[in-house]
């Protein structure tokens, strides 16, 4: 299981206006953002954008200036994945060292929706195992029954983190992994492309005149 929610993508024009620096072509520009927010490429400004990012990394330096923030609920195995992406990204977590304990240990917080029935039964036995320790803990606050609770966790406990990264992670993420095993990764390979103006920066051909 995988939610992103509260998703927000800034500095489109900052960034376009960087990309024209090196050529002063500032006149160029015909861009918008709409009063509501919205950025609206024009012609010229997508042309660009479009022919920096096919050249390849070192010509699309401005997608990195591009910057999304998104509330991220996922388990613990999948951020460990995730975690691969460290490089230009900030994420604060909720904290299992600080609130674990804090409230009762639920089916609905873990991702076991595929579990076969063996498993799912071994599954729920822990499940009754974490929240006896859990009560336990909250009555006695006795630190070796916390450690038998935080170690005892299952990769599948979900966290959330609000992460703030920009397009270029997102770009290498979305072809690194859009072909992997676990579901939660075409998930988030969806709401990469669902991003505005992701799939005609990265994937549609040039058709645009030069600027």
């Amino acid at each position: 299981m995988i939610l992103l929610e509260r998703t927000s993508v800034m500095n489109f024009e900052n960034a376009l206006r960087g990309a024209r620096n090196p050529m002063n072509s500032w006149d160029r520009m015909d861009s918008r953002t709409e009063p509501d927010g919205t950025f609206v490429f024009g012609p010229n400004d997508l042309s660009l954008a479009k022919r920096l990012c096919k050249a390849g990394s070192d010509h699309r330096k401005f997608v990195r200036q591009i910057f999304v923030t998104v509330d991220i609920t996922a388990p613990l195995y999948w951020w460990k994945e995730f975690d691969t992406y460290k490089v230009g990204t900030v994420a604060n977590s909720t904290s299992t060292m600080h609130k674990l304990h804090a409230k009762p240990i639920e089916a609905a917080d873990f991702s076991a929706e595929r579990l076969v029935p063996e498993a799912r039964e071994a599954f729920d036995a822990l499940l009754a195992s974490l929240e006896d320790l859990r009560l336990r803990f909250v009555e006695t606050k006795d630190k070796t029954l916390w450690y038998s609770l935080i170690q005892l966790l299952p990769e599948s406990y979900n966290q959330m983190r609000t992460v703030t990264m920009n397009y270029e992670n997102i770009r290498n993420q979305y072809f690194a992994r859009r072909d992997h095993k676990l579901d939660e990764w075409h998930a988030y390979c969806d709401w990469a492309l669902a991003l505005p103006y992701f799939r005609a920066l990265f994937f549609e051909e040039e058709s645009v005149s030069s600027s």
